[in-house]
Parts: structure tokens; sequence; C-alpha cells
């Protein structure tokens, strides 16, 4: 009996004193700067669990959750501090937690009135406590909180009696770089490093001081990280950001750091296979990048979304180097794996980290596959509504545009060429034309006129655009019945012969010239000026045989001019349907459809044309009478649904 109760009193002392040993707050505290979030965590929650009354357990479990650059655990830290305050409503160093909580809530108003709550709390010399405010509003690494009200709290903590603290005056250091004082902030990472020669934490900080100067700096800054690495070769983050420094530059050195960052972080790193295998990307090794992400996916029940994002990006790349190699089976076979992996990417990622790259790729892939391009427009435009800078915002839309052109999609390609007209500051003549040109050959010549219009706007001195807007303006009233073409071929013509060299519009001058010689003889007939156009376009080229033809034929008649005359055009609005509203110099008002109907009031009389017939209708809607159209003539031909594009000469 006495061995037995004296077996009993050693497995308990032994317990307790392993407890005690392994699970302190600076064991958790250790465990949190050097970034082993599971660790600490275990450590802070087996310390509240033995104790739910230790609020210092509390605040530092709380700070854990909320510790990770990503995927903070801010509602498990809220609870954590809820729960203490619920049994102990004046814990100052609770109610710091609290108000950090509602600093990343955005609750701005509520955080200050905590933090106040807490200094009065604690009687306003609390050097925890201090920091705690302190620490909270001055992270340079979070976008909430208040610099100023950081350093003045950080310093009160620093000037207490007894202050010897290297984590606390780099918090201070920390709060000035948010406060953008960058000398004071050095000053106190150094005061840092005076009170402890090993701490690379406040050695890292400074080299980040000099990186923020740009790359005129780098050999200051890396000279930092290595030091930082010399001090304490366990400091993982160094490790990790010098990995992404080097991630697009330089492979080797990408990998060599990723190795030292996973052995520093052992156990505490959840994405150990996610990163490698994501070095096997930047290496270039993307069969082998598919194999690790599949690898990681089967190993765990919850797969780290990230994996399914490389998956992605790995067959994306596959497949693009099939297409360009001519194997367009493989491609889209890769393709294919591409789309189910972003799928997925999509269904478990977190939308705030769903970034415009994210969105443009995908989209990318999905007009691979007909019947997405709906999904994959609404895609592209998240992109270019997150890309903050104009080359982004253009070359995202351009893929897009160019994509549809690639499947003879001219209609969708233009609304994409003239998504990048709004975002270009200085839209160039060729933005201008894809998107001109993209309905022109369709036969969509409303809005083919509307952005040639813009282009003559642009470029009032360039022949092209007037010479466009006249023929997509033809292809709208290809009778000439209207005239609605006759101004911009007659602006062509003025442009085009003030040029000193006209051996390169030779194409647009002999157009103008042959569409006013029909003009002429088919609406005006009249003789004289039919032949002068077509003596002015001789002079351009002597030996085009169709005006030569034309000429010709038309020089021994006798033309009698109409006595009513020709009602031409007097203004002409392009609306965003593609219908045209016209006002003629006769007083009359006519609206033309895409479709092509034809209506026009005049006198109160409304004469409608569609589909080869004329219907008449009195000011009551009685018909008058209904007639066949008859179809005009003329020569040259007017334009029709172009098989390819015009080119820009």
């Amino acid at each position: 009996m006495k061995n037995l109760k004296f077996t009993l009193i050693l497995l308990t002392g032994l317990l307790a004193a392993n407890f005690s040993k392994a699970q302190t707050i600076d064991d958790g505290k250790k465990f949190l700067y050097y970034e082993k979030f599971i660790s600490a965590k275990n450590t802070f929650q087996q310390l509240l669990t033995a104790n739910p009354a230790n609020e210092e357990a509390a605040y530092w479990l709380g700070q854990t959750l909320i510790a990770p650059d990503e995927d903070k655990d801010i509602e498990g830290a809220k609870a954590v501090y809820q729960k203490g305050l619920a049994a102990n409503a004046n814990s100052a160093l609770l109610n710091a937690g609290m108000g950090h909580i509602e600093l990343l809530e955005g609750r701005t108003q509520q955080a200050r009135s905590r933090f106040e709550s807490a200094l009065s709390l604690s009687g306003g010399k609390n050097i925890m406590v201090l920091d705690a405010v302190g620490f909270a509003n001055g992270d340079f690494d979070s976008k909430s909180g208040d610099a100023a009200y950081a350093v003045e709290k950080l310093l009160l903590a620093t000037s207490q009696k007894g202050f010897k603290d290297a984590r606390i005056m780099t918090d201070l250091g920390d709060a000035y770089r948010k406060l953008m004082d960058g000398g004071s902030a050095q000053r106190s990472y150094e005061a840092a490093l005076a009170i402890d020669p090993k701490y690379a934490r406040a050695k890292f900080r400074i080299g980040r001081i000099y990186q923020s100067q740009g790359r005129s700096q780098e050999a200051i800054y890396l000279q930092y990280y290595n030091d930082a690495i010399a001090l304490d070769p366990n400091y993982s983050r160094v490790y990790f950001y010098l990995h992404q420094y080097y991630y697009e530059t330089d492979v080797v050195k990408s990998a060599a750091y990723l190795d030292k960052y996973l052995a520093a972080k052992g156990s505490d790193e959840p994405n150990a296979c996610f990163l490698t295998a994501q070095m096997k990307f930047a290496q270039g090794l993307f069969a082998e990048t598919v194999a690790s992400a599949e690898n990681c996916i089967a190993a765990t029940p919850n797969p780290y979304p990230n994996l399914f994002g490389l998956l992605a990006y790995a067959n994306f790349k596959i497949a693009d180097t099939r297409e360009k190699a001519g194997d367009s089976t493989g491609a889209m076979t890769a393709y294919g794996n591409s789309k189910i992996a972003f799928d997925k990417y999509f269904q478990k990622q977190k939308q705030a980290k769903l970034g415009p790259r994210d969105y443009f790729t995908y989209a990318s892939v999905l007009l691979k596959f007909p019947g997405n391009e709906a999904l994959a427009g609404s895609f592209m435009q998240q992109a270019v509504d997150q890309d903050s800078t104009e080359i982004g915002k253009v070359a995202m839309l351009k893929e897009v545009a160019t994509s549809f052109e690639k499947n003879k999609q001219y209609a969708e390609a233009g609304e994409w060429y003239k998504k990048i007209l709004n975002v270009k500051k200085a839209p160039t003549k060729t933005d201008l034309y894809n998107a001109a040109n993209s309905y022109y050959r369709i036969g969509q010549f409303a809005p083919s006129a509307e952005m040639y219009i813009v282009y003559t706007q642009k470029y009032p001195e360039d022949i092209f655009g007037h010479y466009m807007v006249g023929k997509s303006l033809w292809g709208i009233d290809t009778v000439m019945k209207y005239g609605l073409a006759n101004n911009y071929f007659i602006k062509a013509i003025e442009v085009g012969e003030a040029y000193p060299d006209k051996s390169k519009i030779i194409p647009q001058l002999l157009g103008s010239y042959k569409y006013l010689f029909a003009y002429s003889v088919n609406v005006l007939k009249n003789k004289e000026m039919a032949l002068s156009y077509a003596d002015k376009g001789l002079l351009i080229d002597p030996n085009d045989s169709e005006l030569k033809g034309n000429r010709e034929m038309i020089a021994p008649l006798t033309l009698k001019p109409d006595t009513k005359p020709a009602n031409t055009a007097d203004k002409v609005v392009i609306n965003p349907d593609g219908s045209l509203n016209i006002t003629g110099k006769d007083g009359s008002s006519t609206v033309i459809t895409k479709e092509g109907k034809i209506t026009t009031v005049k006198d109160g009389v409304t004469t409608i044309i569609e589909n080869g017939k004329v219907t008449m209708l009195d000011k009551d809607g009685k018909v008058i009478n209904a007639t066949p159209a008859r179809p005009g003539s003329g020569a040259p031909k007017p334009p029709t649904k172009p098989a390819g594009g015009t080119k820009k000469k």
C-alpha cells in the first residue's frame, strides 16, 4: 500500500513537472515569435484549459489566431476574448485584445473606446497592456489602426521603470514605420537589438525599411536579411520572405530558401506540400507540378484551396505549350483539365483571395469551350475591374477580343475592343480600327460608323477614318436615298488631296471619287458632276479600268435631273441599339433599324419600307397604299457583309 501511494505521488509529480516545463506562457510566445502557430495555439489552449482564469493565456491565444498573414481566425479570437471577458469584464489585457479584434472588423470607434477602457483599468502604466494597445494599432502589415496613437502608448511602455523588452521595442519600430518615420523606426529596431543582440525580427525589419526605398538599396536590405539569419537560423520568416523574393527571378535561390523555411517550420507548416509543388511550377516543371498537386489533394480530406489553383495553372501551361506545338488534341485535353481544376478552385477559395490573374486565366480557359462566353466575359470584367494598371487592363481586354476574333465571333470581339477605348487614356489608331473593323467585317454598319466617327474626331487629318465612316454609312443607305455617306466621302477627298504623298492612300481617294460619281449619276442625274469626279479619280490612277469604263458609258448619255431635288441627310444620329435617326433637309424624320426597316415621317404621312414592300399611312394610321419597293441602281456597288476585314492603308 505504501508502495502504491508512493507510485501515485511520483506519477502525479512527474506529470506536473512535465506540464510546467513544456507548457508555459514564454514557450507559447516563443512558438509565436517563430510563427509556429500550431504549436503556439496548442500551448496557450492547454494553459487555458488547465486554468480558464488565465487571462494572459487567453490574450496570447487570441493573438495567435489572428497572427497569420492569411486566414486570420478573427471569429475564433473574438470568441476567446468574449469568453474571458464574460468571466472577468475588468480584465485590462482582454479588453485590449477585444479592441484589436474590433479594429480588424473595421469598428474603429468601438476599438478606441475599448483601448481607453483597458488603459484605465490597468492604471495607464502596465507595460503589457500598453504594448497590446500599441501593437494592435501599430502593426505595419495591417491597414487598420492609428499609428500615432500606437507610438504614443509604446513610448509610454518603453519609459516604464525596469523596461527591457526587445519585442516591445520592435513593436515601437513597426509603429514608426506605419507612421512613415523610417529614421525613428530604425533607431527603435537598433535599440531592440541592444537589448537582445539575437533578436532577428528587429534586424529583418531594418531590411524592410531599405527595401521600401527600391531596388537601388538591394545590397543593403539583402545584407540585413542575411544578418537576421546569422543572428538566429531558426527565424523562419526571413527564409520565406527570401523564397518569395526570388520566386520569379532566381528559382534556384528561391527553392533553397524554401527548403530552409520548411526545415525551420517543421510540422507547423500545414501547407508544406503545396509550397513544394508550387516550387516545381516556378521551375517550369508543369507535369511534375500536376502530379505533386494531385498527390497533395489526395493526401487530405480537406485540401488547401490553392492546390486546385496550382493544378489549374499547371494544366493551362501544358495546354499552351501543346497548342503552340500544333497538338490541338493534346492542348484541348489539358485545357479541359485546367477548367475542371479552376471550377473547383473557384468553388473552394475565398472570394477575397481571388485576384485579377485568377479571373483572367479562368476566363481564357472558358473561352476555349463554346457556350461559356457569358461566364468568361463576366470573369474577365472582374479581372479588369480589380487590376489597378492601364497596361494590365488593356492586356486582358485584348486577350478576350482576339480570342473572339480567332473564333470569327466578330461582334463579340468588337464589344471587347470597345472596352479598350474606355480604359486607355490615349487610344491609338489601331485600337479604334480594331473595334470599328470588327463590326464592319460582319456588316454591322451602324456600330462600325460610330467607331470610325470617333476615329475621325481623334485623327481628323487621317483620310482612312473619314473614308470608312462613308463606307459604313453607305452599307446602311445602299441605294443612296438619304446620301448618308456623302459628307464623309467629300471630307475624305478634302483630307486626302492635302497629303503630300498620295501613293499610300490611292484606294481611299479612288473609292471616294467612285462613290460620288455613282451618286451624281444615279441620284442627282448630273452628268457634268459625275464626269468631274471621274476625271479627278483618273488623275489619281489613270489605269483604273472600272472608273474608265463607267466614264465612257456615261459620257454620251443625256441625264435628266429629277424636278424634285434629292433629299440628303441633314443630321444623322447613331443610337445605342444600332438604329439611326435621320433628319432630312426637306424636314422629314427617318428611323432605320439595324434589321433594315425604314420608317419616314413627312407632312403627316408615314412611309414604311420593310422586306421589299412600301406601306404608306396617313396621320390617323390608315393605309394609303402598299406597293413593292423598286430597287435602286448604281455603280459601284455598296459594301455588303465582307468576308474579311478592311485593311488599313
